[in-house]
């Protein structure tokens, strides 16, 4: 299988696996038919899982292969990958200034961004798709660099990112339909906008494929800049959220389970 996916073209490899990642959020939207009531526990130690998932692919799949690839040595490899990680984080606070948005588990009035009157449920999900843009842009330049036939990156690298930011996604979605069903929402529709907030990951991933296969210098920028969005995403969202319910403890040791489980995919599989 792997095989036939090796022979497809760059830009739909990211694609499907960018479809692949939003599958999981759709799965991990899905508890909400499964479940009455949310344990906020379980919930924080799934988001401290995300964190760390995302913080060791920021790493080992994304700043590394950026200095090893900026042909420099000393201080001048890591210029390209300082760049394009403070753009990344430049960009995603540009959007979550410019956008209204409201993050899970906060009410109406902590709501960020423009003055908006658009309803909570949309606030919600403005504020997830943004969170997984720079995961789809992370698995598109990943492929990209592939494609590009650079000796740093391989197939298996890409597909260990993909399960990473699959894994992580589940219980995102979970955090986007578990409070609106608890909120009164119905379960169809809280699994509807769960899902909803993943399907920027297959367009993101195919765009950012594109760009890197076609414009190959931009790569070690490229996938700093991913890394730079996720890490940015990591410490105004996700470790936040996962800590305001006082299970620093159960968040804390999900992040290092996760970032431990994402180190060995990519070790394992890169």
């Amino acid at each position: 299988m792997l095989a036939a996916f090796a022979g497809l073209n760059p830009v739909l490899q990211a694609l499907l696996a960018g479809l692949f990642t939003w599958g999981l959020t759709a799965l991990g939207a899905g508890g909400v038919f499964f479940t009455q009531a949310i344990d906020r526990r379980r919930l924080d130690g799934m988001l401290g899982f995300a964190a760390g998932v995302m913080i060791a692919a920021s790493f080992w799949s994304l700043l590394l292969p950026a200095i090893e690839l900026s042909g420099s040595t000393g201080l001048k490899a890591s210029i390209p990958a300082a760049i394009g990680f403070i753009a990344g984080g430049v960009f995603l606070r540009g959007l979550d200034t410019l956008l209204p948005h409201i993050h899970p588990g906060y009410p109406l009035p902590g709501a960020e961004g423009p003055v908006s009157s658009l309803r909570r449920t949309t606030l919600l999900v403005i504020a997830i798709t943004m969170h997984n843009i720079p995961e789809g842009l992370a698995v598109g330049v990943t492929f990209g660099a592939v494609a590009a036939g650079l000796p740093h990156e391989s197939l298996g690298a890409a597909v260990a990112l993909t399960l990473g930011i699959g894994l992580q996604n589940f219980p995102e979605g979970f955090a986007v339909s578990a409070p609106l069903a608890g909120e009164g929402y119905s379960r169809a529709r809280s699994f509807w906008y769960g899902q909803l907030s993943g399907i920027v990951e297959p367009v993101a991933a195919a765009l950012g494929a594109a760009v890197v296969f076609i414009i190959q210098p931009l790569l070690p920028y490229a996938l700093a800049f991913a890394a730079g969005a996720m890490i940015f995403v990591v410490g105004e969202e996700v470790i936040p959220e996962s800590q305001m319910h006082e299970n620093k403890r159960i968040a804390t040791t999900g992040l290092l389970i996760g970032f431990v489980t994402m180190m060995i995919l990519d070790v394992t599989f890169g």
